[in-house]
């Protein structure tokens, strides 16, 4: 291995060792207390070198939040596949959606809630955005000739589940019940 080789492995290392640190002490204390000093203690290296990889906290925000939703799309592919029976794969991707708000709290806070600098829908889109999104648009297609425009409206309504369970305003025991209402509704059974 070449010298220039190792130390492209290291300062990737050194990248995704600053990102998981970022995302275990938001899960543990909140984004309130990732800070740049913080960060560089925890994973043993000055500002400076975390500097070099990041130019500051929103910048490891961002990272970890495409992170988050590479981790989502896989999550809604697998719900979604392992069901064959079209309602009950969407059923499955909604409730694998709300699942992984409820247990990565500060993930889906960096992925949907803090300010990142990331387009969405758009030509400069990460990867892994449309990656989640088009889980969505999978879970869909059954339903709709044109789907992306009710994935819109199904993932607003599914954020909006989250946030409020997240934040206590909607207990989760009803958790269930919401998701079989929601699925009825969007593929317009009016059997409900």
């Amino acid at each position: 291995m070449s010298v220039a080789d190792r130390r492209r492995r290291e300062r990737a290392h050194r990248h995704d060792l600053i990102i998981t640190a970022a995302r275990c002490l938001a899960e543990a204390e909140g984004w309130e207390a990732v800070t740049t000093r913080r960060l560089a203690e925890l994973v043993e290296y000055s500002q400076p070198v975390l500097y070099s990889h990041f130019d500051g906290k929103d910048a490891i925000v961002r990272a970890v939040a495409i992170e988050g939703f590479a981790e989502l799309a896989i999550r809604l592919s697998q719900a979604r596949s392992a069901m064959a029976e079209p309602r009950l794969a969407l059923r499955a991707v909604c409730g694998a959606y709300l699942t992984f708000a409820a247990e990565r709290p500060a993930l889906y806070q960096a992925m949907f809630v803090l300010p990142i600098d990331v387009e969405f829908a758009s030509f400069d889109t990460p990867p892994s955005l449309e990656a989640a999104f088009g889980e969505l648009v999978g879970a869909l297609n059954p339903f709709d000739a044109l789907p992306e425009l009710r994935a819109e409206v199904t993932w607003a309504a599914l954020h909006g589940l989250a946030v409020l369970r997240g934040g206590g305003r909607i207990p989760a025991e009803r958790q269930e019940a919401r998701i079989d209402l929601l699925v009825s509704q969007i593929v317009n059974d009016r059997g409900g």
